[in-house]
């Protein structure tokens, strides 16, 4: 029988390493689907049940596994549905592939049924690269290089196959004339800057006293040099929440997250330092960086076109961290006073027996920081931890000690909703022999959470370890929306928008087949933890959580929080706490270690 262009694209896939392929049928489709039948399902088709779960899949895969993910989509509809996904790679700089059908060749241009502008739908996602194969030795050549400019640019690509063009005969480009060939080698390289540029960078930083890092996701690699540096520098260290893993929160000179979401610690390192260094991050918010004018800056940074835009850096390194590090470390002095780093060591003490205390705090009927306080020290060591956007992104990111051999992520700049349960279902997929944990608010379980569940339940058998354990925030509250609403517009819960419906989760994942575990009371939180952890399927704990707890802010002060309180009162919230035992007292109650200004 011979090869179908179908066939060639599987065979291609597996010479690329790919393992599995997130998607969902469909008759754009079908010439790739017989292949799959054909190749005896290598590789993988792992069936989400909807395409932005496939696209998510494919994110979680990437991310952790450090390899190409992979998904594909019928034409129209199926096409359109991986957006969401795709834009979340694009934003956070992962490489995936989709592969997608298109209507057949002798109808495009007819209005044909689902027949959609793939190119003009791909152009901004896929920018880096989107091609469509229109005759059989053109394949080679695009999908290879969709797979290569996904590796070396970061970044999510497209291959659009018409349905007609899978079913051809496959044959190879030829020795002639437009004619492309290809080949599959990707050997790796080193970026790094210049000695001249390192040598200004070293000034810099030898000319301060209070030194600051600040590291990303691009910092994940050169961990013992992040530690040297820092150490040499007598420096704090502040994560960007996508560079969470990239360095253990165990070292007393870590003083966690920044931004909104971030930790006091971070807020101060960053509000006196007098010299900062940023370490493969692209983190947007300026006003958590020091004043302009304040302190020195060097950035190092692997992509030229992200260097030099969050803050008036003097030096901007382009080359990889470890390698950059490693050039620049033995130029910087070595002594320094250590003063400024026994300051910081001494705030992120303090910043942690804050946080122990707040979550200790009586809530109704359950404190949501106590739920990821009490987590902490149940994680496995080689947990993967993947948190949902919502206010359960707060107590990820302050509550939970990354430590050494642990990965974790989120959906760190498009912050999209309804990213954590698929990205823990990708990382099992790289990983079916470790623990995932995803911590996911009611508002995005009810989003796409519950559906996975079934993929979860479906797949769960050929996990060596088959631990997924979805931690479930019910507040019946849109949680963070509504903290946003009160603090930046002065408004009070407006509850048609906010209000979202009790769905019984636990007894959900049960009728699946899974685990299902309903708390209810603060003394039941820990065994909550303990069974999911233990079981041997796929777990979700629901907690009952009190929606009046507030997200605060690291550089909140008195007064701002007092307004905050003030614009509560004016809504009606009797169904919480707030009220019932008076708002400012409450919030009060949770801010130990805020300014009083």
């Amino acid at each position: 029988m011979s090869t179908k262009v179908a066939d060639h694209v599987l065979q291609r896939l597996r010479e690329w390493g790919v393992e599995q392929v997130f998607g969902y049928p469909g008759d754009g489709i079908n010439g790739l689907l017989a292949a799959w039948g054909r190749a005896e399902d290598r590789p993988r088709f792992v069936q989400s049940r909807h395409e932005e779960m496939s696209a998510f899949e494919a994110v979680g895969y990437a991310k952790f596994s450090g390899r190409i993910g992979v998904c594909v989509a019928t034409s129209g509809p199926g096409a359109i549905h991986l957006l969401n996904g795709l834009y979340d790679a694009k934003l956070d700089h992962v490489p995936v592939l989709a592969i997608v059908g298109q209507t057949h060749r002798s109808a495009m241009g007819g209005s044909y049924q689902q027949e959609v502008d793939l190119h003009t739908l791909f152009k901004d996602v896929a920018s880096d690269f989107v091609e469509t194969v229109t005759v059989p030795e053109q394949l080679p050549n695009v999908l290879d290089r969709a797979i290569r400019t996904a590796y070396a640019r970061r970044a999510p690509t497209a291959v659009i196959i018409p349905g007609d063009v899978q079913d051809l005969d496959y044959s190879a480009p030829t020795h002639e004339f437009k004619m492309v060939p290809s080949s599959l080698d990707r050997s790796t390289w080193t970026s790094l800057p210049s000695e001249e540029a390192l040598e200004r960078a070293a000034e810099v930083l030898n000319s301060g006293d209070k030194a600051a890092i600040l590291i990303g996701q691009g910092a994940a690699g050169a961990q013992p040099e992040v530690e040297q540096i820092a150490e040499l520098l007598g420096a704090g260290v502040a994560k960007a929440l996508l560079g969470k893993d990239a360095l253990s929160d165990e070292l007393p000179y870590v003083t966690g997250a920044i931004g909104l979401l971030g930790t006091r610690p971070s807020y101060e390192l960053m509000r006196d330092c007098d010299t900062l260094l940023t370490i493969g991050s692209s983190f947007p918010y300026t006003q958590f960086l020091p004043e302009f004018g304040k302190a020195r800056g060097v950035q190092i940074d692997i992509d030229p076109h992200m260097v030099g835009m969050r803050y008036p850096y003097e030096v901007n390194l382009v080359g990889d961290a470890k390698a950059t590090l490693d050039r620049l470390i033995p130029l910087l002095d070595k002594d320094r006073g250590r003063e400024w780093y026994d300051t910081v060591c001494a705030n992120v003490a303090r910043w942690r027996g804050v946080m122990e205390r707040r979550a200790e705090l009586s809530a109704d009927p359950i404190n949501p920081e106590y739920v990821a306080r009490t987590l902490d020290p149940l994680l496995p060591g080689n947990a993967i931890i993947t948190s949902d956007s919502g206010s359960s992104a707060n107590w990820y990111a302050r509550h939970l000690t990354h430590r050494a051999g642990m990965r974790s992520s989120l959906s760190g700049t498009l912050a999209t909703m309804g990213c954590g349960v698929p990205y823990a279902i990708g990382a099992k997929f790289a990983h079916p022999n470790r623990p995932a944990i995803a911590l996911v608010g009611d508002g995005a379980m009810q989003m796409n959470g519950l559906t996975e569940l079934i993929t979860a339940a479906k797949y769960y058998h050929r996990w060596e370890d088959p631990r997924l354990v979805v931690g479930v925030w019910n507040n019946h509250d849109l949680n963070q929306v509504t903290w946003e609403m009160r603090a930046m517009e002065g408004a009070p819960s407006f509850l048609p928008s906010q209000e979202i419906p009790d769905v019984p989760y636990a007894a959900f994942a049960r009728s699946l087949g899974l685990t299902g575990i309903r708390v209810e009371k603060p003394g039941d939180v820990e065994a909550g933890w303990r069974a999911g952890l233990e079981a041997d399927r796929p777990a979700v704990i629901e907690f009952l959580t009190d929606p009046a707890v507030p997200p605060v802010p690291p550089h909140a002060t008195w007064k701002q929080l007092e307004a905050t309180a003030a614009s509560v009162l004016k809504g009606d919230f009797d169904r919480t706490s707030m009220v019932r035992q008076g708002l400012k007292a409450k919030i009060q109650e949770f801010l130990p270690g805020h300014d009083r200004d």
